[in-house]
């Protein structure tokens, strides 16, 4: 048995994460390796408040974001990392001086950042274990909510059909009008009714970490899909709650307690629109597509 330890950087509009997973292969060279997630840090650096508001990132901001990968390099090191990869998402995309910020970073503390556009971060996610969930004589509608997109995969038989991103994240949503907000929500249904029109009994898979407290707030069993009546009615209570009532009586963190109103509405939406009446959450995501994407050399 061997046993090596990957990194995975998830640059995001919302927070920050290091992933860190143990690789075990086995001696066998007929088994498959196991991927197993061996710690996780997030830093609640919201850099889509101010990239799709003022269209740049603050210089409070950046030198957050230096301190974190100096931060993440020396918990990688203690940690036995030997390889790692570090992805931007949609925040760094459109922020104007975002190439100057990874230069800066790859400068002050030598990790390299790529900034990824909203398809390859849907093929990166699609990578991830998510072929174990799905059954070959089934369709899912697959759905991660981030801060500033959302990536839709739709899956029939095991092949993906057809993917969207869409400007359409939980920091974009509080930050815009209502009628910018309106205007996307219908491009949303339009293609998700659009792909979804001619097939049955689809369900939905959900990643982001907001559906991912949600589900571990509803008490289900790994692997039981959450319904359609009971996010509904999850979502009508966290609406008539206010802010510190989110954090002093659920215990959400602050930087979760705005965001996952949006985020439930995106999901309630896609599933309303798809006919989807359940929601499996296997607790994947980008970090987790990257250490697969980079033990397999897809990086």
């Amino acid at each position: 048995m061997k046993i090596i330890k990957y990194g995975a950087i998830d640059i995001g509009s919302n927070a920050i994460r290091l992933l860190v997973a143990n690789i075990i292969e086995s001696e066998n060279d007929d088994r498959d390796p196991q991927f197993k997630k061996s710690s996780l840090v997030r830093v609640p650096i919201r850099l889509g408040a101010d990239a799709f508001v003022t269209g740049t990132i603050s210089d409070e901001n950046i030198d957050r974001m230096i301190d974190t990968m100096k931060a993440f390099k020396l918990i990688m090191k203690v940690n036995g990392v030997s390889k790692y990869k570090a992805c931007a998402t949609s925040a760094m995309r459109e922020a104007s001086n975002g190439k100057y910020i990874v230069d800066t970073i790859l400068k002050e503390t030598d990790v390299k950042i790529d900034i990824i556009d909203g398809k390859k971060e849907a093929a990166i996610i699609s990578s991830t274990d998510l072929s174990s969930l799905i059954k070959s004589d089934s369709t899912y509608l697959y759905v991660d909510v981030g801060g500033g997109s959302t990536e839709f995969t739709l899956f029939s038989k095991g092949k993906i059909i057809n993917s969207k991103s869409f400007k359409i994240g939980t920091v974009r949503l509080i930050n815009n009008t209502k009628s910018e907000n309106k205007l996307i929500f219908k491009k949303v249904q339009k293609w998700i009714e659009d792909n979804t029109e001619d097939y049955k009994r689809i369900s939905l898979i959900g990643s982001g970490g907001n559906i991912n407290k949600l589900f571990k707030m509803s008490g289900r069993e790994l692997g039981k899909p959450i319904s359609y009546i009971y996010l509904n009615a999850q979502y009508q209570f966290l609406k008539k709650m206010t802010f510190q009532e989110r954090i002093s009586e659920l215990g959400l963190n602050p930087d979760r307690a705005d965001v996952i109103i949006p985020a439930t509405k995106i999901y309630l939406s896609a599933m309303k629109w798809s006919g989807a009446r359940k929601i499996f959450v296997p607790k994947i995501g980008l970090s987790d597509g990257i250490i697969k994407s980079l033990y397999f050399n897809n990086l």
